[in-house]
């Protein structure tokens, strides 16, 4: 297999990176999946805002997780967006099966979207010697997450 040539990182900061990067991967695709559970099975009082609502943070989600796995990528890692690991490893809860309320869906998955930045901001700190360039894309990341909570918790008040 082809490899990148010339490391960015040395061994030792590119896996302390990488396993930051990977965790994030994992709970920002199980985001934006849960996202559309989300959105396709609220219903009631505001149900088209939260709706739409819940179309935007996934946008982000995904953008981001594309962006996580492309920094993976280039620090000469293969990056795993595979089903069976999203499922093993992501720590988010599962999302309710089922038709969920709008009250009842903006707690529950203002809960997954806090977790996610936990996530985010651990690996900020993880990565602040080791990659300050991946540190930036997760606060970056972090930062318009934190943004999609506050707004969908306003709806909590």
């Amino acid at each position: 297999m082809p490899g990148l040539k010339r490391q960015i990182l040395n061994s030792a900061h590119r896996d302390k990176t990488v396993a930051a990067l990977q965790s994030c991967l994992y709970d920002l695709i199980d985001l934006s999946l849960q996202g559309k559970a989300a959105h396709w099975n609220v219903l009631g009082t505001n149900f088209r805002s939260v709706h739409l609502q819940l179309d935007e943070i996934i946008d982000s989600a995904r953008v981001a997780s594309d962006e996580v796995a492309e920094r993976i990528v280039t620090l000469g890692i293969s990056p795993d967006g595979r089903a069976g690991q999203i499922a093993a490893n992501s720590r988010l809860a599962p999302f309710p099966n089922g038709l969920q309320d709008v009250p009842s869906t903006v707690t529950v998955f203002s809960d997954r979207l806090a977790k996610t930045i936990e996530g985010l901001r651990q690996a900020i700190e993880a990565t602040s010697e080791s990659d300050p360039v991946s540190q930036d894309l997760l606060i970056g990341t972090s930062a318009a997450l934190e943004k999609h909570l506050w707004m969908l918790q306003a709806q909590e008040a």
